[in-house]
């Protein structure tokens, strides 16, 4: 039997598991899920899903690699080029993720299924776009049974959906503190008075705490046919169809049309930029502190897979909604980045153990993370030198009128925040392939290879 090394995350399900193999992905089948899963291929449901891109692709093969005793088949999924979660994830790309799953749910129902998972751990982004890749979450359906994962469904998809539209707040942190959802008790409780007027937040929350609470109680037993299930699945799906993000903060939506030093800077730095990449031989790219993504979309349009940051969500929203196939957005603040969780602090990996890239973007960040975070410029080119393989990246100057308006609030301990001792320190893990400044300004922005 061939090496393999089992995904830290996948020991759950009894169903199977993913492993790796020669730098490969692959899942496979237990034989306790033979069933199921030739009903899931025997059916058209697989067939129907992957015609609508509903589902991730794979190929079988009759090799056993990983465990003989309890292989039936070994499935080689498309393989998923970055990883990405959902405390990672905007307001409507989480929104996106829950109606895929109901669409997937609907489906599954027709073909005589039904899915017994419903996390937006299931859920990747391919292209822009959610797209589902646990092929062994599907069962037989049996009318006579709830919904097992409708629990779930709630508290990982539409509590923090509830919760950021009624609060207007981001709700991506509190995400990383619930892994497995936001309990309903805790939402319950979390939810303003004005939400109590939604049909929705008595059905979903206030009924389902109760019955929670009631849980141990003696009750009549509570029948189930597929025609009350549709109901249910189609009240979800209008009520999250009508959520919205009210989030009201947003330093960065507007960057630049209305908050950069000139129209005439963007445009020149833009040539800059324009000329570097034409240079440049890479297939993917990090765009950190990305804002609204202008930058982004140049690297797109040479074909550059981007993955574009920022820990605004709303620029990160409008970004997503553009609809860009070749740019994935994502809400982080650079300075504390998604760290590792799970069971052993193994399950999840840290944003850049699953984020590579040929090469990184930083443009009017460092400013931000030296003065703004208290970074200094030795521990960034010591992280940059960790992540990055080649680095475009720009110094803003402590005279320019952005660093002057941060310095207006605090006491100036920066006194080492110069462009000749930023060179020299960055020198130490990076060659300076190409150096300019950018016309009419004191700004300068560096194409580095790593040493």
């Amino acid at each position: 039997m061939p090496d393999t090394i089992t995904h830290p995350a996948s020991f759950r399900d009894p169903s199977g598991f993913v492993f790796r193999w020669n730098n490969t992905y692959y899942r496979q089948v237990n034989k306790i899920y033979a069933e199921d899963y030739n009903l899931l291929m025997g059916s058209g449901l697989y067939q129907h899903l992957l015609g609508k891109d509903h589902i991730i692709s794979h190929t079988e093969t009759e090799e056993i690699i990983a465990e003989p005793a309890n292989w039936y088949k070994t499935l080689k999924p498309f393989q998923v080029p970055f990883i990405t979660y959902p405390y990672e994830w905007c307001f409507d790309q989480l929104k996106d993720a829950a109606l895929l799953t109901i669409k997937i749910l609907k489906a599954s129902l027709d073909h005589g299924m039904i899915i017994k998972d419903a996390t937006p751990y299931n859920i990747q982004f391919v292209n822009n776009r959610p797209v589902f890749i646990d092929t062994l979450s599907f069962e037989r359906y049996d009318a006579n049974k709830p919904w097992v994962a409708y629990r779930q469904f709630c508290n990982m998809f539409l509590f923090p959906l509830y919760l950021e539209h009624y609060l207007k707040t981001d709700i991506q942190k509190t995400l990383i503190v619930y892994p497995d959802g936001i309990p309903v008790d805790i939402t319950s409780k979390l939810l303003p008075l004005k939400s109590r007027t939604s049909i929705g937040v008595w059905l979903h929350v206030y009924l389902q705490n109760t019955v929670t609470r009631n849980a141990g109680a003696a009750k009549d037993e509570v029948k189930f046919n597929k025609r009350k299930l549709l109901n249910l699945v189609d009240h979800l799906e209008t009520t999250i169809k009508n959520l919205k993000s009210r989030s009201s903060r947003s330093a960065w939506k507007n960057y630049y049309a209305e908050t950069i030093i000139s129209k005439k800077y963007l445009q020149a730095k833009e040539k800059i930029f324009r000329k570097l990449i034409d240079e440049q031989e890479v297939a993917s790219a990090l765009d950190l502190g990305a804002n609204n993504g202008y930058f982004s979309g140049i690297l797109a349009e040479k074909g550059i897979q981007v993955i574009a940051v920022d820990d605004d969500s709303r620029s990160i929203c409008t970004l997503y909604e553009s609809h860009n196939k070749n740019i994935l957005p994502l809400v982080m603040d650079v300075a504390n980045p998604s760290p590792s969780t799970g069971f052993s602090n193994a399950e999840r990996p840290d944003f850049f153990e699953r984020i590579k890239t040929d090469m990184i973007v930083a443009l009017a960040l460092i400013h931000h993370l030296v003065i703004g975070r208290n970074i200094s410029l030795q521990v960034l080119a010591e992280w940059f030198n960790r992540i990055s393989k080649k680095l475009i990246i720009e110094f803003v100057p402590r005279e320019d009128e952005k660093v002057q308006q941060m310095l207006a609030s605090r006491k100036d301990v920066f006194t080492n925040y110069i462009e000749s001792e930023f060179e020299s320190i960055f020198s130490r893990y990076f060659t300076i392939k190409h150096k300019q400044t950018v016309p009419d300004t004191k700004r300068t922005i560096y194409l580095m290879e790593k040493r």
